[in-house]
């Protein structure tokens, strides 16, 4: 049986963010083709190789229609698409899912599997204490009671994906020293980054670390970054700095690996209970009980214009 690994990106309309997706798509292909990657003591893959393909979810071609069609017509008849997200936002439960239940229905012989997203992880911690060091490194030294990491996640509509974003800054301010873990995002929801900055002067920190939680570079990225520098022109008297993306860290591949291997196995886990598809929360009880849906700038997306006929949806939890 022909397998094929699909990795989904976001996206970006910037080439540099693109081109690391790719990279790191490769190095995923090469981990897999040529060692015969081992975690935990067993062996993740057989040996025979799987092909890993790249494809985004808007901004950036090829989309994910396009790709499983093409792997289809070079004879896949299982594929497994894997999300490379942080946080289980709509895109994740929508967007990606719609995609498949398309594909499903234009391809009924061919096998779908849906993967987990990387999620809250030790490994992925790891990366952020490292982004931390680069940047205390690179400056005067000073007593981390005085130093406030400000982590900047993308921002959703979802409670429980900016939810896990506060979690991770919760995780990040255990046992380090800082005198604060702050949240905020760069776009959809609050706190932005400037009331980030400017919360963590008023709590008193001399320094703040500005840290984005993304994957890889691009627009988002750089106006974190711009705001950044922006908001140390109005406050000379505090330090600010920024900090690296995660990217392609070996600490990544290994967490993809292992939701490649849970996803190959059965055992992909996601928490439901907090999921506004599922519960009332105050604020979203409109969105309770929808169908996953997508629209062609996204999910339905394809490099043509297909604006074809899209089957209806399962309901929320087949997909």
């Amino acid at each position: 049986m022909k397998e094929v690994i699909l990795l989904v990106g976001h996206g970006s309309r910037d080439d540099e963010g693109a081109n690391e997706f790719r990279e790191f798509a490769a190095r995923v292909q090469a981990v897999i083709r040529d060692q015969g990657p081992v975690f935990s003591g067993k062996l993740v893959f057989p040996l025979e190789a799987r092909e890993v393909r790249a494809c985004f979810l808007e901004l950036t071609d090829p989309p994910i229609l396009d790709t499983i069609s093409r792997c289809v017509e070079e004879g896949a008849e299982r594929v497994i698409v894997m999300p490379l997200f942080l946080v289980p936002a709509g895109h994740m439960k929508n967007d990606v899912p719609s995609a498949i239940h398309l594909a499903r229905a234009r391809y009924p012989k061919v096998e779908f599997i849906y993967g987990p997203h990387l999620g809250l992880d030790a490994r992925l911690l790891s990366v952020l204490d490292e982004r931390l060091a680069e940047v205390e490194a690179s400056a005067p030294s000073r007593d981390r009671q005085e130093t406030a990491v400000l982590l900047v996640g993308r921002g959703s509509s979802d409670p429980d994906a900016n939810g896990d974003v506060y979690k991770v800054a919760r995780l990040l301010w255990e046992g380090r020293g800082f005198g604060w873990v702050e949240t905020c995002f760069v776009g959809i929801t609050v706190p932005r980054v400037a009331e980030g900055i400017r919360r963590c002067i008023r709590l008193g920190a001399r320094r703040i670390i500005v840290l984005p939680y993304f994957l890889f570079t691009g627009v988002l990225v750089r106006r974190i970054f711009r705001q950044a520098e922006a908001e140390q022109g109005r406050f000379p008297e505090v330090e600010i700095l920024c900090g690296r993306h995660l990217g392609g860290h070996a600490n990544l591949l290994e967490v993809l690996l292992q939701r490649i291997d849970e996803a190959l196995h059965g055992q992909v886990h996601m928490n439901c209970d907090l999921c506004k598809y599922r519960v009332k929360w105050p604020g979203f009880e409109v969105q309770y009980g929808q169908p996953q849906i997508s629209d062609h700038h996204h999910g339905l997306r394809t490099g043509h214009g297909d604006h074809g006929h899209t089957p209806s949806p399962p309901p929320r939890g087949e997909g």
